[in-house]
């Protein structure tokens, strides 16, 4: 069944096994997802897990291997300008033309939509009124700020009114402030103009500050899906922080500590403990030499970690991963 309008039915995306082949590189393994209309759904995970991958091949941007996608009822590969039609999205890398002013990088994308004159001006002024550049919309680019390009591109995106929105890495090298800015133009967006938003990030607290639901990618593989507290709730409840010269081995006699997390080259461990505050005493009596100790709640990071054995700070393969798909294409 192909579905004409976004109205039409319950999800914004439907992925089933899709899979995408580089030579003998696997880059996303078999995934399957439902996102719902309106929702912001995180795909989180490590450098070269398959998030870009997977978001180039739901804009059309890459054809899949096999499998299939649904992009606002439409086949990725039987109607991909449908697709398009559908969709606005922010590149990781930045991309608008720094000759350029703000407006005319808006105005280029409306030509490039076929937007016809009146229309693209009252957008043009919505956008930019949006994401609170009105003001400098006359200014080269090149004058902007990291975030005021971010924000441009973000109205770039919105420009010819999207029912669907990627953002792949929105925030990536901005400051704090200017990430929280962002963050609440991803929110209003969402909610004034009832806009599917697919967000990928490295920023945790991002993802669980923006997302009503998130899905950990590693590998290619889907590992885990759910809201932030569902996945939270998963692996336990309080996570103790002991600093030291501590005895692991000592630590994995205990019934109570669910999983040791520690880092290379680092003096402190991460254990997962059940009920903290009964079983604290237990684990401080054969822990070792203790310097500190802290008792948290467990965070998204600590779902990250225990589903894919790393931190998502951590830089792992993203060279090689990348060298691979490059030589692949090079030999084609």
């Amino acid at each position: 069944m192909i579905y004409r309008t976004i109205s039409d039915y319950m999800f914004a995306i439907e992925i089933e096994n899709l899979t995408k082949k580089f030579g003998d590189f696997t880059a996303v393994d078999s995934i399957s997802l439902k996102i719902k209309r309106g929702e912001i759904f995180g795909l989180l995970g490590p450098n070269g897990a398959g998030k870009t991958t997977t978001i180039s091949m739901l804009s059309t941007l890459i054809r899949p291997t096999s499998g299939i996608a649904r992009v606002a009822g439409y086949d990725v590969l039987k109607d991909p300008l449908k697709v398009r039609q559908n969709i606005g999205i922010v590149f990781q890398e930045p991309s608008v033309d720094d000759l350029l002013t703000g407006r005319e990088n808006l105005e280029l994308h409306a030509m490039l939509y076929g937007m016809d004159r009146k229309e693209m001006n009252e957008r043009i002024d919505e956008m930019l009124n949006l994401v609170e550049l009105s003001d400098r919309a006359d200014d080269l680019v090149r004058k902007y700020s990291g975030g005021m390009r971010r924000r441009l591109e973000i109205a770039r995106g919105l420009l010819h009114t999207p029912k669907i929105l990627f953002l792949d890495e929105p925030t990536l090298g901005l400051d704090p402030a200017s990430r929280r800015t962002i963050w609440h133009y991803i929110e209003t967006i969402t909610k004034e103009k009832k806009i599917t938003t697919i967000l990928t990030t490295h920023y945790l607290e991002e993802a669980d500050s923006l997302c009503d639901r998130i899905a950990i990618i590693d590998k290619g593989r889907i590992v885990v899906e759910g809201t932030s507290n569902e996945l939270k709730s998963k692996i336990g409840e309080d996570i103790i922080r002991l600093t030291g010269s501590i005895s692991i081995s000592n630590l994995r006699r205990l019934k109570c500590v669910k999983k040791i997390n520690s880092e290379p080259g680092k003096n402190h461990v991460d254990l997962v403990v059940e009920d903290a505050a009964k079983n604290l005493q237990k684990v401080l009596s054969i822990a070792g030499k203790v310097d500190s100790v802290e008792v948290r709640r467990v965070s998204l990071d600590d779902v990250f970690l225990h589903y894919t054995g790393r931190y998502i700070h951590e830089e792992n393969g993203e060279d090689s991963i990348m060298n691979r798909i490059a030589t692949y294409r090079s030999n084609r």
